[in-house]
């Protein structure tokens, strides 16, 4: 029997159809093991040894593995081709020698697409493992141990608030930092156009003023009304000739097919797929043999799809939209490295495959494939000057024409708004050398310069290809770890920095200014990329990096807190103290401005739970700001104060700041109400605290039960709640809006996804656990909450607020857990309970029976309980 390995069970099952009876394939289900998550895992005074450790998850499945390789005559390792596939393999192959399972014969084989031509070939011509990609991925692994398990307790330790810092992560944020740094300090300038509506031969067109008084127009020429109305005025009395029509042929040529990255961007602006969830869609083409392998930086295509691609073209349109030779295509991406194709279909013959956003992305990639092989796009684009009497002043309109498509009927790549926009390109009419179109209008249009756009998925994966930093199939995740530790939120599917990335960007670039540098983390992959060509050893890389990394953050330990708080309030004065509008000093207290107090300056300062800023007249002046902490959220606490009376009962309504952000009370002490104040309320007023006030609010009676149904927001957001069953709304206007067909609608949808009760929402949402790779979750639980990975549930001490958890604490407190093992069950308690009852109701009662039946069946418990002892 020939035992075969893969990562997961949907590859297993295609496979096993391709391979005789012969064959038996099981998957590892991914990783099999990792680093332990404690100190000591990797260490560098003993030649950076690792310790590695399988997955609690795993034990059952790999247990399972071994015991078919003690039947196999040869084992088949053919997990992706990538390193993190090698990686895989290499930790199979490891496992099963210290189990004294491997079989004599072990192989491992590669193929780029699970289709039965790619597996049964990738059969006849096996190798051996790549030990140069395994050194490459013991270094990467190494380097990102060391980098978050030296660094993260200095942030603990010395920026509180703060959860964790990555080797790549770390870099992308601060990417994000800087454009909204720039956006901050970006000072819009104004500039004016001036635009003539044109018309000949019954057709309009737009003609755009470039010379005026025999100069040149730059983009900000005209920066003043007065300018551009003159300009105007001179447009109009104007008599405009032809003066030159230039006509020139463009040639547009189709872009290569998909690699990881150039997936990731186009999902995200056509199809608005975040790039984890485009992995995800690919991840599950590629294994049911739809796509070839979706984690690649090559953008070649195998010879045979290419001449399929070439056939399926001529076959849905005709030979002129084939060319005569081939395309190949060349990569042009830093530290480009992998060796397999780039995204393609397997088969050129199905235009369609899977089902829902699946099938969106197969498109998506079949589209790209054909059309970069389909031949050139031949426009024509015409350039029309224009000039007055005097020849002082001179109008521009240029057109385009599609003389052939080409590859532009099936695909046209997307754009960023950070590409520069092309001059209008509408149609032109027919003009010749001294014509004179009339003028309909003349316009002089206002405008300000904009600043850089914030990210996008799309424009942060492209930026950070460009630099270098990381590989295309992590980008993924790390976008997902900044959304998931909140350094950043999306908006519109732009990325904002939130105040605690800021913080922490801000402390790793003024302490470990080297490890977030472009140029560093760039240089990193370029060593990288040499150990898996073989050209470097790994432990060299490890030992140049760890040399002079463990002395700094030796060096940040040292100092103190208060230190590393002065440093940052300096670092980061213009965003904290941005300029007041009155032109007073940024920094002056709002309590003490209005309580007449002098001295009041602010500043930031750090405290158990993070940042904040601060009053230097403490304690008689008692005004905060929280700063990156959980519920943060800009707000100015000086703002609070009573909103306006509750017209029922008179009282009171006072909006107040918490730990835990803005909330509005009505009335004092036990008998007050007190309601949060959600984020999604834009246009937050007394009316709307009011109705927060006074939730639940009753939508009606159930048409089923007669009983009421309730609208109301709880700790997990807003939801509908009927005889003990839950639905989730959407939003907080929706428990102010919904309806009773609606709400009946929601309470039906819930019960069939989760049996009437709906899923209790996280309380908080942390990283993946280093060791099961589970997802990290705060869950309130029926006897107190807890933190689990997914496998292992760990109770959260009493003195720790479920939303202060960090991401540190959570894994300490599943380790722990997991190390104590199940619980046991304690099944003699009830009978200890039970004796003492039997034998009172021995005494008490009088009746003949009872009194034969207890003490005999005292007499026989009685030795069985001494035994046990």
């Amino acid at each position: 029997m020939q035992l075969v390995i893969v990562e997961s069970p949907a590859k297993a099952k295609t496979i096993e159809k391709y391979l005789g009876k012969d064959f038996k394939v099981l998957a590892s289900y991914g990783h099999v093991r990792d680093l332990p998550p404690k100190d000591g895992s990797v260490r560098p005074d003993e030649d950076f040894a690792m310790d590695w450790e399988l997955y609690r998850d795993k034990q059952s499945r790999f247990k399972e593995i071994a015991d078919a390789a003690k039947k196999a005559d040869r084992l088949v390792l053919a997990t992706d081709p990538d390193r993190e596939g090698e990686a895989i393999s290499w930790h199979v192959r490891e496992l099963l020698r210290n189990r004294k399972a491997l079989p004599t014969k072990v192989d491992r084989v590669t193929f780029n697409a699970i289709t039965k031509g790619a597996v049964t070939e990738a059969m006849k011509s096996p190798r051996e493992l790549d030990q140069p990609l395994i050194d490459a991925y013991l270094a990467r692994r190494a380097l990102d141990y060391l980098y978050g398990f030296t660094l993260s307790p200095v942030l603990w330790r010395r920026l509180p608030g703060a959860k964790s810092a990555g080797r790549v992560q770390s870099v992308a944020l601060r990417l994000v930092c800087e454009r909204e740094r720039e956006i901050e300090a970006f000072r819009p300038d104004e500039y004016w156009s001036v635009l003539a509506k044109l018309q000949h031969d019954g057709t309009a067109f737009d003609a755009r003023l470039v010379r005026y008084d025999g100069k040149k127009l730059e983009k900000l020429t005209l920066g003043e009304e007065g300018s551009a109305m003159a300009a105007r005025k001179a447009v109009e009395e104007g008599r405009f000739t032809v003066e030159e029509v230039e006509t020139k042929p463009l040639k547009r040529n189709p872009a290569p097919p998909f690699t990881t990255s150039t997936l990731q961007q186009e999902a995200a602006r056509k199809l608005g797929f975040s790039a984890s969830h485009t992995m995800r869609l690919a991840q599950s083409l590629y294994e049911a043999g739809a796509i070839t392998y979706m984690r690649t930086d090559g953008v070649q295509m195998d010879m045979s799809a290419i001449m399929a691609a070439r056939d399926a073209i001529v076959e849905r349109f005709s030979d002129d939209y084939r060319p005569e030779k081939p395309r190949f295509y060349s990569t042009k991406a830093k530290n480009a490295q992998e060796a397999h194709e780039a995204i393609r279909p397997t088969d050129f013959r199905k235009d369609r495959a899977g089902s829902g956003d699946e099938a969106k992305l197969y498109d998506l990639i079949f589209k790209r494939a054909m059309a970069s092989q389909m031949a050139t796009a031949l426009l024509e684009r015409t350039t029309v000057t224009l000039r007055d009497a005097t020849g002082q002043h001179e109008l521009r309109a240029t057109g385009q024409v599609v003389k052939f498509p080409g590859y532009f009927a099936v695909y046209q790549e997307g754009r960023d708004d950070t590409d520069d926009d092309d001059e209008d390109e509408g149609l032109l009419p027919v003009l010749r050398k001294g014509d004179a179109p009339s003028k309909s209008a003349v316009e002089a249009n206002q405008h300000f310069t904009q600043p850089p756009p914030r990210f996008s998925e799309a424009s942060l994966v492209k930026r950070l290809e460009e630099l270098g930093i990381g590989r295309p199939s992590t980008y993924a995740s790390t976008i997902q770890t900044l959304r998931d530790r909140a350094y950043v939120r999306m908006e519109k599917n732009r990325f904002f920095a939130e105040e605690s990335g800021r913080l922490l960007t801000a402390f790793l670039e003024r302490f470990f200014p080297t490890y977030v540098a472009y140029e560093f983390t760039a240089g990193m992959e370029d060593e990288l990329d040499e150990v898996s060509a073989g050209n470097e050893a790994w432990k060299t890389l490890l030992e140049a990096f760890w040399k002079d990394f463990k002395p700094k953050t030796e060096e940040v330990m040292e100092k103190k807190p208060s230190e590393v708080t002065e440093v940052l309030d300096e670092y980061l004065s213009d965003f904290l103290f941005p300029e007041r509008a009155d032109g007073k000093d940024p920094r002056f207290c709002p309590l003490c401005e209005q309580e007449g107090r002098d001295g009041g300056r602010l500043a930031l300062r750090g405290g158990r739970y993070g940042a904040f800023v601060a009053c230097a007249n403490y304690p008689d002046c008692k005004y905060t700001r929280r700063f990156a902490q959980p519920g943060a959220d800009g707000e100015d606490p000086a703002d609070d104060g009573v909103m306006g009376e509750d017209p029922e009962t008179g009282l009171p309504v006072e909006r107040k700041s918490g730990r835990f952000g803005p909330y509005v009370q009505l009335g004092e002490g036990k008998e007050a109400k007190r309601a949060s104040i959600p984020k999604d309320l834009d246009d937050f007023d007394l009316e709307w605290a009011i109705k927060l006030l006074n939730l639940p609010r009753i939508v009606g009676q159930h048409p089923e039960t007669g009983k009421d149904i309730e609208a109301a927001i709880g700790r997990y957001g807003p939801y509908l709640r009927h005889d003990g069953k839950y639905g989730k709304l959407s939003n907080t206007r929706e428990v102010f809006e919904v309806g009773m067909n609606r709400a009946v609608d929601i309470l039906a949808q819930s019960a069939n996804r989760g049996g009437g009760r709906a899923k209790a929402e996280p309380i908080k949402t942390l990283g993946e656990h280093p060791t099961s790779g589970g997802e990290m979750k705060v869950m309130p639980g029926r006897y107190g909450p807890y933190v689990t990975d997914g496998t292992t549930n760990a109770t959260i001490p009493k003195d720790m607020k479920p939303e202060d958890v960090t991401e540190a604490q959570a894994i300490e407190l599943i380790d722990a857990r997991a190390a104590k093992g199940p619980a046991k069950k304690k099944r003699k308690a009830p009978a200890k309970k039970k004796a003492p009852a039997k034998k009172a109701a021995a005494k008490k009662a009088p009746a003949k029976k009872a009194a034969a039946t207890k003490p005999a069946a005292k007499k026989k418990a009685a030795p069985k309980k001494t035994e046990a002892e």
